[in-house]
């Protein structure tokens, strides 16, 4: 028990500790954006634009000056500071000359960052962190607002022939935009490379994570010549597969056992969670397909005449849940759930639960597509990756191990 605490800790650190990179990342990008629109502001003129008659006489940008370090109660960031030919006239209400550290920054981006999507809100947390004199116009906060979502649609426009992907993760996070009672369902896929490296695919709105707004995301990928890997992992939602099964018959399917021991647990009673998850968390972690089927069995033995609804879900879908057995075991880890996707998720679900709802769908969208690009910088490469390409050039496995380093006995008895 004290090892599984420990490991609990640890792993809630690791958690913690990207979640602060990625805020405190957010952070020095939004107040950079923020410095840029303070000159533009000034001058009257966004850059590159043509000087006009108004402006003030013998003010020009003149590059950025060199590094500055700021501190915030999260960390560090690095700034460098808009320059202009001749700075009568102007100081900086968001970084002043000699400003080192801001406890009022610190205490208020993160709120800023949350609430960014929504004109309202955008504007009174900026009035909030500058004060009412702040150089911020709506147009200013326009340009803010809309620099993310040009970015969105360049990304979605991006040519993925020369991809070669392995494995893909897909799941679905939910967030409340527009006037619908209904969720809005955002759907995304996370690509293993053949290099190990993971990335980013596809992250798009959708209904409830239907058959229809899948096959939309996929037919998407394939007309930007992505060509799928071999295995899917998601969970349980029809939608995926029965796209996949029009889309990409010839791939294999692996469901989350993540899902799976949460929705058997939640058909039993709180009193006995506690003893059968003891039971089911060994399943997946068997080092055989056998032996994984016999734990299977067991629990079923002795549930089924008192919970047998628990046990159907369990038995549900089991070809999907053993399908991991036939790639490489030093991939098990990466494939047996949808960790890769849920990981980064978390940390968006912290700022859709904390906003509400969102105006409109494509905020949300364009919000999450920014957490997950910022997030995908500290993905960390699939362990023994070089197996990738025997997965790629459809190598078999059996219980892990690749067919070929079998003995002939073995294999038969596989």
């Amino acid at each position: 028990m004290r090892k599984s605490t420990t490991k609990s800790t640890k792993s809630s650190r690791v958690t913690y500790d990207v979640l602060e990179e990625i805020a405190r990342l957010k952070i020095q990008e939004f107040i950079q954006d923020i410095l840029n629109e303070e000159i533009a502001e000034f001058l009257g003129r966004g850059k590159s634009e043509r000087i006009k008659a108004i402006d003030i006489p013998h003010n020009y940008r003149n590059g950025k000056g060199k590094q500055r370090n700021l501190a915030l109660m999260n960390g560090t960031i690095t700034l460098r500071r808009p320059r202009l030919r001749e700075i009568k006239g102007f100081e900086s209400k968001v970084l002043p000359l000699f400003k080192r550290r801001s406890k009022e920054l610190g205490e208020m981006l993160p709120e800023l960052y949350l609430h960014g999507l929504s004109n309202g809100d955008f504007e009174l947390a900026l009035r909030g962190l500058l004060g009412e004199g702040a150089p911020l116009s709506a147009s200013s906060i326009q340009r803010l607002k809309a620099k993310w979502q040009i970015e969105y649609e360049e990304w979605k426009k991006q040519d993925l022939s020369e991809v070669k992907i392995t494995y893909q993760w897909a799941d679905g996070i939910y967030v409340k935009a527009g006037l619908e009672k209904d969720k809005a369902a955002l759907l995304v896929i996370v690509g293993a490379q053949t290099n190990g490296k993971k990335v980013f695919l596809a992250c798009e709105s959708g209904y409830r994570e239907s058959k229809e707004s899948w096959m939309g995301v996929l037919r998407d990928l394939a007309t930007r010549g992505l060509k799928l890997g071999r295995l899917t992992i998601a969970d349980g939602h029809l939608g995926i597969w029965s796209a996949l099964g029009e889309i990409h018959p010839e791939g294999d399917g692996q469901r989350c056992w993540n899902h799976k021991i949460t929705n058997v647990l939640d058909a039993m009673p709180k009193r006995v969670r506690a003893e059968a998850a003891e039971y089911l968390k060994k399943i997946p972690y068997a080092e055989t397909k056998q032996e994984c089927q016999r734990l299977r069995d067991t629990f079923a033995a002795r549930y089924r005449k008192t919970y047998s609804k628990a046990v159907e879900k369990l038995l549900s879908d089991w070809d999907r849940m053993v399908t991991f057995y036939s790639y490489p075991k030093d991939h098990w880890v990466h494939i047996r759930t949808t960790n890769v996707v849920e990981s980064p998720f978390s940390s968006a679900r912290l700022r859709t639960d904390a906003a509400k709802r969102f105006k409109k769908v494509e905020n949300a969208t364009t919000m999450l597509w920014k957490l997950l690009q910022v997030a995908e910088k500290n993905f960390r490469s699939l362990k023994s990756y070089w197996l990738l390409l025997d997965v790629y050039a459809g190598k078999q496995f059996v219980d892990g191990e690749m067919v070929t380093a079998i003995k002939k006995s073995e294999r038969k008895a596989a």
